[in-house]
């Protein structure tokens, strides 16, 4: 009689059902940990770009803001100029009615001498009632002719001299204006002119430029010229001229005009220094913003890498070309790979009388 056997439940068939459970569970864990995984990074991306997208909406308000208060500042920078007149002409009014009752007590002048004067003071009196009906509210201070708003609320003692009765700015708008570094210029020197306009440091040597004009005495003339292997007024056909500092027609085409400008090509002294011997009357007052030693002379060069020793050669030749006993206020933004451009630009606003200095990069 066979034997009967007992079941045995730990067979193999068990085993692989077994197996084949345990596996099935792991790979349900497994799938889901990498669900979360994926979700969540979709989240944090998710999450940067809103962050991101908030960042360029707050940096668009404070352009605006900027752009705002520039707007309605405009109708009190023409109060200030018109107040500034109009205490001129009261004042010459004031010394041309002593004259006439000095005359007049003293009977040594001819009726037409002071016909001739109380004339003179009709046309003052009707000058300065035009002046003052475009001045409103209560008397105002300062003597700035434009308001300049840069970032922030910081104040520098420069000590550059703003005054002259006839200043001129010249400006260095040459391909290395578009950055500080080198490599950096180069590839921007390719790029198209949208992306040169927005350059950092082109857009910094413009403010600088606008602070200048802002800060210019009421009666001063000026001029700005731009340079690069030429030297030209940024304003057409006003070569030798000089602009007025109060007519802000004028200023505001100039200011346009400049922010229009494409910076290329290379550096020459030569012709803004020689520019200036052809002003009438010379001017008496300079400012050179720049940022490195020439590269270029008198004559387009071919070469493209100009030694450190050919460009300061190339600078004192340049010096010859400026006239004697007009101070030059340097504003130099140092260039990479020129260490000798500091030294000598300092030596030259030493030499003339003018002022030096490199300003940090929030300035103005």
């Amino acid at each position: 009689m066979a034997r009967r056997r007992e079941p045995n439940i730990f067979s193999l068939s068990f085993l692989d059902i077994m197996s084949c459970g345990f596996g099935a569970v792991i790979l349900i864990f497994i799938v889901i940990d990498h669900a979360s995984e994926i979700e969540s990074s979709e989240l944090s991306e998710e999450l940067i770009a809103e962050v991101r997208k908030l960042e360029d909406e707050v940096k668009d308000g404070a352009e605006n803001l900027v752009q705002i208060r520039n707007t309605m500042s405009q109708t009190d920078d023409e109060i200030i100029t018109a107040e500034s007149m109009a205490r001129e002409i009261i004042t010459e009014i004031r010394q041309i009615e002593r004259e006439i009752q000095a005359l007049n007590e003293d009977g040594a002048s001819s009726d037409e001498d002071i016909e001739a004067l109380k004339q003179e003071l009709k046309e003052l009196e009707k000058e300065a009632e035009r002046l003052q009906g475009t001045v409103g509210g209560d008397e105002l201070d300062g003597t700035a002719l434009r308001q300049f708003v840069g970032e922030g609320n910081r104040q520098y003692l420069t000590g550059i001299n703003v005054g002259g009765t006839h200043v001129l700015i010249l400006m260095d708008a040459s391909a290395s204006m578009l950055h500080k570094t080198i490599v950096n210029a180069i590839r921007m020197s390719n790029m198209d002119k949208e992306a040169k306009l927005r350059s950092k440091k082109w857009q910094r040597a413009i403010r600088t430029t606008e602070w200048i004009m802002a800060n210019l005495p009421p009666r001063s003339k000026f001029q700005l010229m731009t340079f690069n292997t030429t030297a030209e007024p940024v304003l057409p056909g006003t070569d030798g001229d000089w602009l007025t500092s109060i007519e802000r027609e004028q200023t505001d085409a100039v200011l346009a005009r400049l922010k229009d400008y494409e910076p290329r090509d290379g550096t020459s002294l030569h012709h803004p220094f020689a520019a200036v011997s052809k002003m009438a009357p010379m001017a008496d007052n300079i400012f050179l913003i720049v940022d490195s030693l020439p590269t270029i002379g008198d004559e387009p060069q071919r070469r493209t890498a100009v030694p450190s020793r050919e460009r300061v050669r190339l600078f004192l030749s340049a010096l010859e070309e400026l006239p004697e006993g007009i101070p030059v206020n340097v504003i130099l933004f140092p260039m990479e790979g020129d260490p000798m451009a500091t030294p000598h630009f300092w030596i030259l606003s030493q030499l003339t009388g003018g002022s030096f200095i490199t300003p940090s990069e929030d300035w103005p």
